[in-house]
């Protein structure tokens, strides 16, 4: 079969099996092999999956994933979400719609010990949303700046897709780690500005709190809620950055840290250690079974020869370097609409990314991108697993309600890609600081 026709036959084949139900990494890797198997035959297809599966299991690279899955988990555990919230809450509460300000800055706060989209949205959602449905905040608000912030999760280090990208385009991990910071904050800021522009375009979304109905707390006091999150912060980020230890070395001591401060607080007793390290078995187990699949398929289209092949078809267009760039977000937004995040990476970056050298761009800078790009995919419709991660907690809320709720963020979204596309160096800087 000639690799023309090839190619697409194994994506119909590896869609129609997600169609039918099956693993997102069962599915590459069946169809991986079947690609394979047509150029170089069954033995060599064969062998090249048993390889892989080896390296990847007993990769040392790799062992940064489940490290900090784990101090996720622990951080989750322990409580740390519902005290960053109490905490912003308490320092945002003069302004009208604290309570959603509260929720982004504490999404944010939450990603810097946790690192996956959706367990920020889902941990932050379960504190959040009945805080601002008791204060009469209108279930589209609620539900959009929580399943919004969520998003700042991947961006915020440390990320579990930037991880991914790394391992995928041999990119120094801690590189993308410190180069997330500025464009994380960036967006958290453009998101608070949203709601800011909601709530004074529409009073009624989020009343006023009286003061007899806010907590007593100071703003000194609850200190002490944040603590715990701005040591694994400085503990994690600030070693790699300072370069005392590499990625792999930084996610056990956050892992490590992260059950320190759970026993220290009293949150973690050996009931709840045993469920964290069940639960990281669990979705690590999920990760790597379709970062396999990635590998199998990444090897299939470089058989194939097709990251060569689109590279000409674009240049073929006659496109502008920038207008390559703005023409691959424009896929990744198309994308979205159909694939979940770590399925857009995965079958996308083995594509993208050799078109994306060939024309001097910074990898780490189009890493940052890629996840900005990703993190709109997470709330825009008909897939946005964000959304139905919050609809499934605000049972009170229409789906429609929840995408309309979104949709201002979106906005953000799309002015942050605009703005990291513009002037490189949000993104580029604190890395080559670093260096």
């Amino acid at each position: 079969m000639a690799v023309e026709y090839l190619v697409p036959v194994v994506f119909a084949l590896m869609f129609t099996a997600l169609l039918l139900g099956a693993h997102l990494g069962l599915a590459m890797s069946a169809a991986a092999i079947f690609g394979t198997t047509m150029i170089i035959g069954a033995d060599g297809a064969l062998a090249l999956a048993g390889l892989s599966v080896f390296e990847s299991a007993q990769s040392f690279e790799l062992s940064v994933i489940p490290l900090f899955v784990l101090m996720g988990v622990f951080a989750a555990k322990s409580g740390i979400s519902s005290d960053l919230f109490s905490a912003f809450h308490v320092w945002l509460r003069q302004r009208r719609g604290g309570l959603a300000h509260a929720s982004i800055a504490a999404c944010a706060a939450f990603g810097a010990v946790c690192g996956s989209s959706l367990a920020t949205a889902a941990t932050m959602g379960k504190v959040a949303l009945p805080e601002m449905k008791r204060y009469g905040y209108s279930g589209r608000l609620a539900t959009g700046s929580v399943a919004a912030g969520g998003t700042i999760g991947i961006l915020i280090p440390p990320s579990v897709i930037m991880l991914i990208y790394g391992i995928l385009t041999e990119t120094s991990i801690g590189d993308l780690f410190i180069a997330g910071i500025i464009p994380g904050v960036l967006l958290t800021l453009l998101f608070m500005t949203t709601v800011v522009i909601i709530t004074r375009v529409d009073k009624q979304s989020a009343p006023r709190i009286e003061a007899r109905h806010l907590p007593r707390e100071s703003a000194r006091s609850t200190f002490s809620k944040v603590w715990a999150t701005l040591l694994l912060f400085v503990l994690v980020i600030g070693g790699i950055y300072s370069g005392v230890f590499s990625p792999t070395e930084a996610s056990g001591i956050g892992a490590v840290g992260a059950l320190a401060i759970g026993v220290v607080m009293r949150r973690l007793n050996p009931r709840a250690i045993g469920e964290c390290l069940l639960e990281t078995v669990q979705t690590t187990s999920m990760i790597f079974l379709i970062l396999i699949g990635a590998i199998l398929f990444s090897a299939f289209i470089s058989l194939s020869g097709t990251p060569a092949l689109l590279g000409e078809w674009i240049v073929g267009l006659s496109l502008s370097p920038l207008m390559t760039i703005i023409l691959i977000v424009g896929i990744y937004l198309l994308l979205g609409a159909f694939l979940d995040t770590l399925a857009m990476i995965i079958l996308s970056i083995p594509i993208f990314f050799p078109i994306i050298t060939d024309l001097g761009y910074d990898p780490v800078w189009f890493g940052v991108l890629v996840v900005i790009a990703v993190e709109l995919a997470l709330i825009t419709p008909p897939l946005g697993i964000n959304v139905f991660v919050i609809k499934g907690l605000a049972d009170d809320v229409s789906l429609l309600e929840v995408f309309k709720g979104v949709l201002p963020f979106c906005i953000a979204l799309l002015l942050l890609i605009a703005l990291v596309i513009a002037f490189p160096g949000l993104a580029t800087f604190l890395p080559r600081l670093a260096g």
